[in-house]
């Protein structure tokens, strides 16, 4: 099968990574996973509904015609829900879309108090007022816009500084609202913010002594990636049972132009391990009789022009 993840940026690998590090993924016969980031016109929190509409749909296209993949992840926020159903009608393989954890964050907490991390855009959305009213109508949800730790996601991922001040900024939005010491969940909104997840709680520790649940979408589109597979490579009968097997053979990123496109480049040249392929230091496994190298995969990058 040949996989792709979608975003604007970076954040989409968290997705990717909840997939690949799943214990089950390893039944999934992936042989090429191609990651396609809008960087030419990253972030999308800036842009207006009906421009985006039009350019993921741009964009998806191009790549599409491009990489012909089996599956699509839309591991973005703003483009599922913007684009997700638009997508699906257009073309015809399976498309995945994310949402705010509203659910899990539901079931998941017990004081009933629930603080949602995520893009403005995503918070004053009637989408994400739905979700709350369907799933979590018992409970007080908190909600805090924070566009700042996009940004900051990306800079952690690309090994540059982050700003600890905005991450305990982006918190003390929480706190600061009426019953925001009794937050015991958490949804990171953003397919950036799991990126930030060890800072971030940190961070949290040092603002209030009351321990948190971290919750994101990664989990559940895992499940729903393995689901959908329409080819499923099930441990050999020999007892091999090592998740090199499954590793993808081939890597892509696709980018649309800008600075990034070479910062996205190397980044995944040098940690292919986001797209599930083996890390250059992974070391070779074995089987009860032959040796089983983990080979590097072949990787490249498509700039696509609009």
């Amino acid at each position: 099968m040949h996989i792709a993840f979608f975003d604007s940026g970076l954040g989409g690998l968290s997705i990717a990574q909840a997939f690949f590090t799943h214990p089950k993924s390893a039944s999934v016969a992936v042989r090429q996973c191609s990651y396609i980031a809008d960087t030419g016109a990253f972030p999308y929190g800036d842009k207006t509904d009906l421009w985006l509409i039009e350019r993921i749909t741009t964009v998806v296209r191009a790549a599409m015609e491009r990489i012909q993949p089996d599956l699509v992840v839309v591991a973005c926020n703003t483009a599922s829900t913007l684009a997700l159903t638009s997508l699906r009608q257009v073309f015809n393989i399976p498309f995945i879309g994310v949402v705010p954890a509203i659910k899990p964050a539901a079931h998941a907490s017990t004081t009933g108090v629930i603080g949602v991390l995520a893009t403005p855009a995503t918070v004053a959305r009637d989408y994400t007022a739905q979700l709350i009213a369907d799933y979590a109508p018992k409970q007080r949800v908190l909600l805090y816009g924070c566009t700042e730790l996009v940004a900051q996601a990306e800079r952690h991922l690309l090994h540059l500084p982050v700003d600890t001040h905005i991450l305990q900024q982006a918190l003390k939005g929480l706190l600061q609202q009426a019953n925001g010491y009794n937050i015991d969940t958490i949804v990171l909104a953003c397919t950036h913010f799991p990126l930030l997840k060890e800072a971030l709680a940190q961070q949290w520790a040092q603002l209030c002594p009351n321990r948190v649940q971290w919750v994101d979408s990664g989990e559940a589109i895992a499940r729903r990636i393995i689901e959908l597979a329409p080819c499923i490579d099930r441990q050999d009968t020999t007892g091999a049972t090592d998740n090199i097997l499954s590793k993808p053979a081939v890597t892509q990123l696709v980018t649309t132009g800008g600075p990034l496109a070479a910062q996205y480049t190397a980044l995944l040249q040098q940690q292919p391990q986001w797209l599930g392929a083996p890390s250059p230091a992974t070391s070779p496994a074995t089987t009860k009789t032959t040796p089983i190298t983990a080979k590097p995969a072949t990787f490249a990058h498509i700039a696509l022009t609009l």
